[in-house]
Order: C-alpha cells, then sequence, then structure tokens
C-alpha cells in the first residue's frame, strides 16, 4: 500500500461508511495494518492509502492492533492535554497537538462485530487523529494558522530541494 502526502487531494475528503463488513474487509484491514507497521506508526486510516472508506487501524504499545469501521465518537472528555503528533501523510512533522484527554468510540471490527471502547493516554490521541482523517481533515488543522503555515513552507522548501537535487542527477 503507498501512503498518500499531504498535497494529495484525497487526504482531504471526507470518507464514505463501509457499506459490508465481509473477508474483503478483513483483508484490507490486515492489510492496513501492515502499510501501519511498514511506516512505523501507531495509527492509519483507510483514507491515508487512497480508500476513502471509514476504516483505520491502531496499534499502540503495549496493545494488540485494532480495526475501526465506521467509527462513531459518543464521547470526549472536557479534559484537554497536549501531546506532539506526527503524521504518515506529512512525514517528518511534528507539532504539540490539544485534544481531549479521554474519548468513548463505537466502531465494528474486522469480522463485522460491534464494540465500544473507552480509551486514554495516547490510544485516545491517535485515535482522535485517525477519526479526524475519515473527516478529511489533519492534524496540522488542529495548530495555529501561523504554525501550520511555517510548517507548509518548510515542507515546500524541502520538497523543491528534493526535485533539484534528482534533476540534477
Amino acid at each position: 500500500m503507498k501512503i498518500l502526502i499531504l498535497g494529495d487531494e484525497l487526504l482531504r475528503q471526507k470518507a464514505v461508511p463501509v457499506k459490508k463488513i465481509n473477508k474483503s474487509t478483513e483483508e484490507f484491514a490486515r492489510n492496513l495494518v501492515e502499510a501501519l507497521h511498514e511506516g512505523k506508526g501507531i495509527g492509519l486510516a483507510g483514507p491515508q492509502v487512497g480508500v476513502l472508506e471509514r476504516i483505520f487501524a491502531v496499534h499502540v504499545e503495549g496493545d494488540v492492533p485494532r480495526i475501526f469501521i465506521n467509527p462513531s465518537i459518543l464521547e470526549t472528555s472536557q479534559e484537554l492535554v497536549k501531546y506532539e503528533e506526527g503524521c504518515l501523510s506529512i512525514p517528518g512533522v511534528y507539532a504539540d497537538v490539544v485534544r481531549p484527554k479521554t474519548v468513548k468510540v463505537q466502531a465494528w471490527n474486522e469480522r463485522g462485530r460491534p464494540f465500544t471502547l473507552e480509551a486514554d493516554g495516547i490510544l485516545a490521541r491517535v485515535i482522535q487523529h485517525e477519526y479526524d482523517h475519515l473527516e478529511g481533515g489533519l492534524f496540522i488543522d488542529r495548530l495555529s494558522e501561523e504554525k501550520r503555515e511555517r510548517i507548509l513552507a518548510k515542507m515546500a522548501r524541502a520538497e523543491s530541494r528534493e526535485k533539484r537535487k534528482h534533476r540534477k542527477v
């Protein structure tokens, strides 16, 4: 699976619900977890690999990989916490993002079984981060405009250097 990078229009589109959970969904879920591991990330959503469906994979240290299909965030805490986030679709960029400390989410797993999960810590954060991808959002959208513009300018400069380097070869 190829992970899409910032600038790809698909990352800004809202994902549609998974209509039917079947063997194909299970296989896609396995591939999503595999791509997540290959990218050395802790979360990966369908839109990040060009699939505009409401599905994401999460694998935080000390836990098993989890698949969330057609998730709904039922509750978030009023208490907010700041934590440094990065994204496989925005490589090399990290920034402090403020999010609710806890989250309660309802979803279906890759076998079509519904579940409700209350999470805190890094698991709560990555669930919210991946959920944003399903809505066409990125973590940089949660930053101040000034900080977001600095990041985008830095990425544009890096991309320009990379293009010049390849032309010389």
